[in-house]
């Protein structure tokens, strides 16, 4: 089919005929005349597989959620939707986070925005094994790469990862003639890098600075491992967010990152929070972490 384009008095493609001269108005290219630009426009939960780097086998095959996104001009009507989903397809075969900036670039001159967002959230798995017998079994964890392009600026790309964990209550062990309350927490860590690193090793990083690790399979003895680890490791949603930042702080490739925990509180109707959010000085100066704790 032949397209062929007419503009208005701005310049901007008003509408177009096919080859059998049907006129289409191309409402999206209208002018908008309220003065009003928006931030991010664009298409959202789209589900594509993608391929992702797994250091145990070279790389993994999952499934995305991906959002994507343009700012619009105020005097532009709408955006293409149907150019976002182009794309992706064109990139569908080496979408990562080295190919990232490239697909900002394509959003951006395809749909003539100053500003780019591009964000894809899947599932990673490791073959976790249980710590005393071994059994085998897939953990899954929650990953989140992101990516902003403004004007020619380099794209500014984050990474996070989404660790369950275990925290054992250290007042509950405290006050307690025996036992002490425990519970499943989420711990969701974000990061601004220099140079690739393996997931893998964030979301180890992560479980180590929790009471105990979760598991997909334990068996008895595993569990009896895992309950008693957590009692001698007790720690706040507070010590969580502190312990996984000291760590990444003293890694100079992160030059900034975000840390939340939230603990599924087992004898409360409420969950704990925590957050913390670090940005690495440019200068002599120290620059202490800023967190938030329960209040």
């Amino acid at each position: 089919m032949i397209f062929q384009e007419s503009s208005n008095h701005n310049g901007d493609s008003i509408h177009c005929s096919n080859n059998n001269g049907d006129l289409m108005i191309d409402v999206q290219n209208q002018t908008d005349y309220r003065r009003l630009k928006i931030d991010q426009v664009g298409v959202r939960k789209i589900r594509y597989p993608v391929d992702v780097k797994d250091r145990e086998n070279g790389s993994q095959r999952t499934v995305a959620s991906v959002n994507m996104y343009v700012e619009l001009p105020h005097n532009h009507k709408g955006t293409h939707m149907s150019r976002f989903i182009e794309i992706l397809s064109k990139h569908r075969n080496s979408i990562s986070s080295s190919t990232i900036s490239s697909i900002l670039t394509d959003m951006k001159e395809r749909l003539q925005a100053a500003s780019a967002h591009l964000e894809l959230s899947f599932p990673f798995f490791i073959e976790k094994k249980a710590p005393v017998t071994g059994a085998v079994a897939l953990m899954e964890y929650g990953c989140i790469l992101a990516g902003t392009q403004e004007d020619n600026k380099a794209a500014d790309l984050t990474l996070g990862v989404i660790v369950p964990v275990t925290t054992l209550c250290p007042c509950s062990k405290e006050i307690s003639s025996y036992g002490a309350h425990n519970q499943r927490g989420l711990v969701t860590v974000t990061v601004r890098y220099n140079h690739f690193f393996w997931m893998e090793d964030l979301i180890k990083l992560v479980e180590n600075s929790a009471s105990s690790q979760v598991y997909a399979l334990l068996k008895r003895s595993d569990e009896k491992f895992v309950t008693e680890t957590a009692y001698d490791n007790p720690r706040f949603v507070e010590d969580v967010v502190r312990e996984v930042a000291v760590k990444l702080r003293a890694d100079e490739n992160f030059n900034w990152f975000s840390v939340a925990a939230e603990n599924f509180e087992s004898i409360h109707n409420h969950s704990a929070y925590a957050f913390l959010e670090y940005t690495r000085p440019s200068s002599e100066e120290n620059q202490e972490p800023r967190d938030i704790g329960r209040g």
